[in-house]
């Protein structure tokens, strides 16, 4: 296939709408050249330069994944009866995942495809519990750390259950205290993190499951991240406070296998602490015409390809492998960290358990950010690294691997003439990403910078497929009066909402500190913690 045909096929369409199943088909060495191609502009995972995504261990491990799963490519798990060993296999990483977790033999669970599903489960289960043991509750709520994944909102706005977010210490740590403040009578779980994504901290776990067994709730740990590294930590001497089976009141863990358990994609567990809470996962129809279904978790139709991967990743590395792997991800974090730590003007948030790094702007006292950290990413993909932005506060997130050692130099080095370029050309605040996605972090109309990001999800998904540049400054090319309101007067907006801030800030401390604390948000209600 020429160079130029590939390049045609390469790039988008003119008009997406047209694609149609091509009259015959394509030579399969064109077909995998085509691809190779397209997939020439995506995120260079394999280099190191992607610091989130894609957990992966090298070319060697790489092929055993893709053999495993490619021995098991068509099997369809619908029917566990159909496919034994496919059976045999979830059995055993789910009691492989058990034992690392301290879990004792009543401990059960299921394999899913991935920590959103695990999470789903998990909430549709204690919801369907609640709805057996406490059928009075019209209004179910989870009550949870602020700071846990986005998937427990979006389970919640599944299942029909509200959320009810408690804030965070200035430790970036939900307390028990606070917690309890919010439960009510309609509570039917809690749910908290180890580690909670944004800083990496683990939540405080004992406290929150004693609490979970004075109220008699259900308590589900989110370990999606954490669950197949932190064990390895602590079998190294890391000093970590217990958060797994071993606490009493914690009902169930999620753990994906498929980040540091070094699987292929599709690979996570949720885990019970024995069947009288898994039983409310499954779902069972025996007056349908087809036959009786039966279905443990979400899906389906469940390829057996993950299953297997998942199986073969347990086995190959063993205990033996994991804490090796833990071992090189320590020495790198520990680098990383200390290396943001030298770079005037930026600084690591709070103290990560393991290995996700969270580190912004250190702010210069008035209330004003020394360094846009927004910026500062911009700057840093122009220099070919695939940056990941958080906000509450502005921060820049770095998930770390044991690929991540032999260039943690070459990252630090960027960033630290990332934060000097920044740092010489404060105008870059008010350009490209930057000014958009600091208006998403600040604007103080959730509701506009929420449709902003619909009519993004809508020109993603329409008919053309449009992928929009977040980058575009005001020329209304991604089609919608919102983003194009955005990225033209985001600048203006966040220009006036720091000289706000910067005006509330330096009249507040002009006031005698005892009155100080009457504008202090309070805790429990609405308020924010400390350092957010």
């Amino acid at each position: 296939m020429s160079d130029s045909a590939v390049d045609s096929h390469a790039t988008a369409s003119p008009d997406p709408t047209e694609v149609r199943i091509p009259a015959r088909g394509m030579d399969r060495t064109e077909l995998l050249e085509l691809m190779r191609a397209r997939r020439a502009g995506d995120a260079s995972w394999r280099e190191g330069k992607v610091w989130s995504l894609v957990y992966h261990l090298g070319d060697e491990h790489e092929r055993l994944l893709e053999d495993a799963f490619g021995l098991y490519f068509s099997e369809n798990y619908l029917n566990p009866l159909a496919f034994r060993s496919l059976k045999q296999m979830e059995g055993e990483v789910v009691r492989m995942s058990a034992h690392m977790l301290h879990g004792d033999t009543d401990v059960v669970g299921t394999m899913t495809s991935g920590g959103t599903e695990s999470i789903l489960l998990a909430v549709k289960t204690y919801r369907d519990r609640a709805r057996r043991l406490r059928p009075w509750i019209r209004r179910p709520n989870l009550v949870a750390a602020e700071s846990v994944h986005a998937a427990f909102r979006k389970a919640c706005h599944y299942f029909d259950v509200d959320f009810v977010p408690v804030p965070v210490d200035s430790d970036y740590r939900v307390s028990a205290a606070a917690m309890a403040r919010r439960v009510g009578r309609n509570t039917i779980m809690l749910a908290a993190s180890a580690p909670q994504y944004p800083q990496g901290v683990i939540d405080p776990i004992v406290d929150i499951a004693a609490l979970a067994q004075q109220k008699k709730l259900p308590f589900h740990v989110d370990a999606c991240i954490g669950g197949f590294l932190l064990p390895w930590l602590e079998r190294l001497g890391k000093p970590l406070p217990r958060w797994d089976f071993r606490v009493p009141g914690v009902t169930s863990i999620s753990a994906d296998v498929h980040k540091y358990g070094y699987s292929a994609k599709g690979a996570s567990v949720v885990l019970y602490r024995d069947m009288n809470y898994l039983k409310h996962q499954f779902y069972i129809a025996t007056d349908w015409s087809g036959g009786i279904y039966a279905s443990p978790t979400m899906p389906g139709t469940r390829p057996g390809g993950c299953i297997a991967a998942a199986w073969a990743a347990m086995n190959v590395l063993g205990e033996a492998g994991y804490l090796e792997r833990a071992q090189e991800i320590v020495q790198a974090t520990e680098k990383l960290v200390a290396g943001i730590a030298a770079i005037d003007g930026i600084k690591v948030f709070g103290e990560p358990d393991m290995s996700l790094v969270c580190y912004g702007a250190d702010d210069s006292g008035d209330g004003v950010d020394a360094v846009d950290i927004y910026a500062v990413a911009d700057e840093l993909e122009r220099r070919g690294w695939h940056i990941d932005r958080q906000q509450k506060p502005r921060s820049i997130h770095a998930t770390v691997m044991p690929a991540h050692g032999a260039i943690i130099d070459d990252y630090l080095a960027d960033l630290a003439a990332a934060v000097e370029h920044v740092r010489a050309h404060p105008e870059l605040s008010e350009q490209g990403s930057a000014a958009l996605y600091g208006m998403m972090a600040e604007v103080p109309f959730s509701q506009i910078t929420k449709l902003g990001v619909r009519k993004i999800m809508e020109g993603m998904y329409s008919p053309r497929g449009d992928v929009p540049d977040l980058g575009a400054t005001g020329s209304g090319d991604q089609g919608d009066a919102v983003l194009e309101w955005m990225t033209k007067h985001g600048p203006r907006a966040l220009a006036l909402g720091r000289a706000a801030r910067a005006a509330v800030g330096s009249r507040l401390r002009a006031l005698p500190e005892r009155a100080r604390g009457l504008f202090a948000a309070p805790r429990g209600r609405g308020g924010r913690g400390g350092g957010r």
